[in-house]
């Protein structure tokens, strides 16, 4: 019976160090845990802020294209406007000219030998002047071009005048003129809102691309938590076996000793602390300590 008691006695010690060290290497491990459900958790929160900021951009760019396509609708207008005004004012300016062509004139000039119109003289003029600033016309050729210039500079203010003077091609002009305003006004409004919808857009990419940084590390921090839970769950299971084979070794200690139905009081507390553990409960440091004495 003495050497069965030295048995028991040294099991309890070995068992009893090793609920200890168990015990002790399951806490240092939801230590461990703690600080990466943390991280994790705060990640996931900056994500759902990153989500909400990509979808505000997302909807904005969403809100600016419709408003180009609408401003596309506008400009398409004003683009007919401007070519219908261009229309009649061509109209009117041949009517002023085939009024004011002698007949002998007309009878001289086919249907390709039409006269130009201020637009075609002044497109002229301007590529004469970009070519004579940049040196293409040297010697006799650069008297040419410059008495060329006059003679097209004359034709437009005499053109010029000869419109001013007629109430209906100032009045085609006038319709022109506010037509391309309305053109230009159109165009910019659709440049704004496609550059408006571009930035929304490049935004989202942005947001969405920190969402998927954010969310990589977020798993990555879930995978070592999952990772030290796992063994701080094991090593709580292998704890609570510890325990039970403590409470059966000193049960045999105490029954050996005829001292089963001693402090009845404490069997019941520490039967109770067990029922606890067991079904998950969380005991503090006290407690856990209480399920290891040994009296």
């Amino acid at each position: 019976m003495t050497k069965l008691n030295q048995i028991l006695q040294e099991k309890r010690k070995f068992v009893d160090k090793k609920a200890t060290d168990l015990r002790k290497h399951r806490d240092k491990l939801n230590g461990i845990m703690k600080p990466h459900a943390e991280a994790r958790n705060l990640l996931n929160s900056e994500v759902r802020v990153l989500i909400e900021n990509r979808n505000e951009q997302r909807d904005i760019r969403e809100e600016k294209n419709e408003s180009v396509r609408e401003m596309k609708k506008i400009r398409s207008d004003c683009n007919s406007k401007v070519k219908n005004a261009k229309k009649n004012l061509d109209g009117i300016r041949k009517s002023l000219d085939k009024n004011s062509t002698p007949q002998n004139d007309k009878s001289s000039r086919n249907r390709y030998d039409k006269p130009p119109n201020i637009g075609q003289l002044k497109r002229e003029l301007s590529r004469i002047e970009r070519d004579f600033e940049q040196g293409k016309y040297l010697g006799k050729n650069e008297i040419k071009a410059m008495t060329k210039m006059k003679e097209i500079k004359r034709q437009i203010d005499n053109m010029t005048s000869a419109e001013d003077e007629n109430d209906e091609m100032k009045e085609a002009r006038k319709v022109l003129n506010e037509a391309i305003k309305e053109q230009d006004e159109a165009h910019s409004a659709v440049t704004k809102a496609a550059e408006d919808a571009q930035t929304a857009h490049d935004l989202m990419l942005e947001w969405n691309k920190e969402v998927d940084t954010k969310r990589d590390e977020a798993e990555d921090a879930h995978k070592k938590f999952r990772k030290y839970k796992l063994e701080a769950d094991q090593a709580h299971h292998n704890y609570i076996v510890a325990l039970r084979c403590l409470h059966s070794v000193q049960e045999i200690l105490q029954a050996m000793k005829g001292e089963v139905s001693s402090k009845p009081e404490a069997r019941i507390k520490v039967q109770d602390l067990m029922s606890k553990l067991m079904s998950g409960d969380t005991l503090s440091t006290d407690e856990l300590l209480e399920l290891q004495k040994h009296d």
